[in-house]
């Protein structure tokens, strides 16, 4: 029989952390962050990470696992993530999968391989000065020329899977989407998607930064630095570190630095709304109507009853 599985999707700001908490207190729930870059230490204001008093209500997973010059990978979230599901399952707790990051998500959901293609960090690089110089816009051209099936795929701005697909490109001649297959699911899951009005979102993702600002990130960012870790890592090219460090190395003013987090937020959201819209698994819903979550409870009980209070 397959192990259980509730998903959260949604984009940036919809409120995900709040919904998980709420049903993980109620299910006898244990959440797996699914966001690429908590598994970070020391990175903890601008990916929204739960706050001390919230890990301590419920037990969450992937989070502070690295120090942020290491190179994390997909390949290896899906198997960490993995590992975690069956902990959860065995203490026959329920796993709450809480995720923004789409290929990371679908990378443990769904029996997905990808291409076992090394990272090369001076290609990388090579591609990060040319994206500084010419825009994001000369990376999704290139790519265009010798994978468009991939270009096709990705947004021009999402600067860090278009130099993946261009490493795998340049390493085995193939596209990644050759390389990539999208499987069965291991898991008996349900999927929950939250949504809201696309301008009730935007103007959240501006307040939350602006909240993220009031909370300490430029000295986040400037302790990070203090560290020695460098821009180039891939942990500093989230939204809000890389935009903190342009304005700490005196290329933009921080109001600016401020305009670019809440401008590649809102890109992001678009992103991810993208990319989860593509699944008919996900039941979706407006978080801004009445008496919804109370909605997604039933049908998680509904799924799920053995796990309810």
């Amino acid at each position: 029989m397959k192990p259980n599985l509730l998903v959260i999707v949604g984009p940036t700001a919809v409120g995900k952390t709040s919904l998980s908490l709420e049903l993980a207190g109620e299910f006898h729930g244990e959440i797996i962050s699914g966001d690429s870059m908590q598994v970070y230490r020391y990175m903890d204001i601008g990916t929204a990470k739960a706050s001390k008093e919230e890990m301590e209500l419920v037990p969450h997973h992937l989070i502070d696992l690295y120090d942020p010059d290491y190179p994390f990978s997909v390949q290896e979230f899906q198997k960490v993530a993995r590992e975690a599901i069956a902990e959860v399952s065995e203490r026959s707790h329920l796993p709450i999968l809480v995720g923004g990051t789409g290929l990371y998500v679908d990378s443990v959901t769904h029996n997905y391989r990808m291409p076992d293609v090394k990272e090369n960090p001076s290609l990388r690089q090579e591609l990060r000065e040319l994206a500084e110089k010419e825009g994001n816009e000369a990376l999704h051209k290139r790519l265009q020329e010798v994978d468009p099936t991939s270009a096709e795929k990705l947004h021009p701005n999402d600067q860090k899977r278009l130099i993946r697909a261009l490493e795998v490109y340049d390493q085995t001649g193939q596209s990644i989407s050759q390389l990539s297959k999208k499987g069965d699911s291991p898991y008996r899951s349900l999927w929950v998607g939250l949504t809201m009005p696309r301008d009730l979102l935007y103007e959240r993702i501006n307040l939350r930064v602006d909240l993220m600002i009031e909370q300490g990130l430029v000295e986040e960012v400037q302790m990070l630095r203090e560290k020695g870790y460098q821009r180039t890592a891939t942990s500093m090219h989230a939204i809000g570190y890389k935009e903190v460090y342009r304005y700490l190395d005196g290329e933009w003013s921080l109001d600016a630095a401020i305009e670019q987090i809440k401008k590649g937020s809102r890109n992001y959201a678009k992103r991810q709304l993208s990319w989860f819209r593509r699944s008919d698994e996900i039941y979706w819903y407006d978080v801004t109507k009445k008496g919804i979550f109370e909605e997604i409870k039933e049908q998680v009980a509904g799924k799920f009853p053995e796990y309810r209070e």
